[in-house]
This record gives structure tokens, C-alpha cells and sequence, in this order.
């Protein structure tokens, strides 16, 4: 990270870690897919920890669940302290966003499934399922809470 990414304290502003966030997410969601995707939603960003000027900042992105046409991808974001030399890097910021597959002219498009292939992929692929019910339950809730009411 440079000095062009601080803010006022000094540390990265949450907004480049958001943005890096969403290019790790979106580089997964393209691997996984073969084709372009586009970030529909983030459902859950945790900042954990600033991340100073001269951390070298890395992430690691993975699809945790896939839909017919939607995908759900974690992303881990970790800070090697570029003073303190030897020291494992520390997880800065978690995230979990939500892509879908498009086609040439920006239409959702069938995405290719994926098979979780260790208990930690399973596990990850069971609470996406558990993020996607709440995320389509608010939905439906604001909904109802915005329509009109029949008296």
C-alpha cells in the first residue's frame, strides 16, 4: 500500500481494501467461470485490523457456492508488515460477495456448479446457503414492509 491509499489516521482507507476485495472476488469468479461476471451484491465485508502504508497486502479469493446463475465467493485479506520481517501475515479483512455469469450483452448466464472437495469446502458451501436465505429473506421482508397496505 502507498501513501495515495490513506486516509486521515494514516492507515489504507477501507474503500481500497473494498476495492481490492471486490478484484480478488471478481479474478475467482472469472477463473471459476470462464467468462465475465459481475459483483451483484456484498453481503458481509469485516475490517479487522488497519493496514498501514508499505504493507504488502495480499488475497486469497474462492467460490464457496454456486447457483444456477449466481456464485457466492469468499475472499481473505492478509497484510505482511513490512517492518516486522519473519512474521506470518495477518488476516486484515474477510469478506463474502455474491457475482453472476454474464453474456456479451450484460444478460445473467448458467454458471458451472461447484463441488466442494474437502470438509472445509463443505462447510463453506453450507453457510453460503445459509447467507443466501438471509439475504433473500430481508429481501422479502422489505418488500412486504414497502407495498401498500390493503385496509
Amino acid at each position: 500500500m502507498t501513501a495515495l491509499d490513506v486516509n486521515l489516521y494514516g492507515t489504507v482507507h477501507g474503500g481500497v481494501i473494498m476495492k481490492f476485495v471486490d478484484d480478488a472476488a471478481g479474478a475467482a469468479a472469472a477463473r471459476h467461470c470462464g467468462f465475465n461476471a459481475v459483483t451483484v451484491a456484498i453481503d458481509e465485508i469485516e475490517l479487522l485490523v488497519p493496514v498501514r502504508v508499505g504493507d504488502l497486502v495480499h488475497a486469497k479469493a474462492q467460490v464457496n457456492w454456486t447457483g444456477v446463475t449466481s456464485m457466492e465467493i469468499g475472499v481473505t485479506v492478509l497484510a505482511e508488515r513490512w517492518n516486522e520481517a519473519g512474521r506470518t501475515p495477518e488476516r486484515v479483512a474477510t469478506a463474502y460477495l455474491v457475482f453472476v455469469g454474464v453474456d456479451a450483452e450484460g444478460k445473467p448466464r448458467v454458471v458451472p456448479p461447484v463441488q466442494p472437495e474437502s470438509d472445509t469446502d463443505q462447510r463453506r458451501f453450507q453457510e453460503a446457503i445459509i447467507r443466501r436465505e438471509h439475504r433473500l429473506a430481508r429481501r422479502r421482508a422489505i418488500a412486504q414492509h414497502r407495498a401498500p397496505h390493503l385496509d
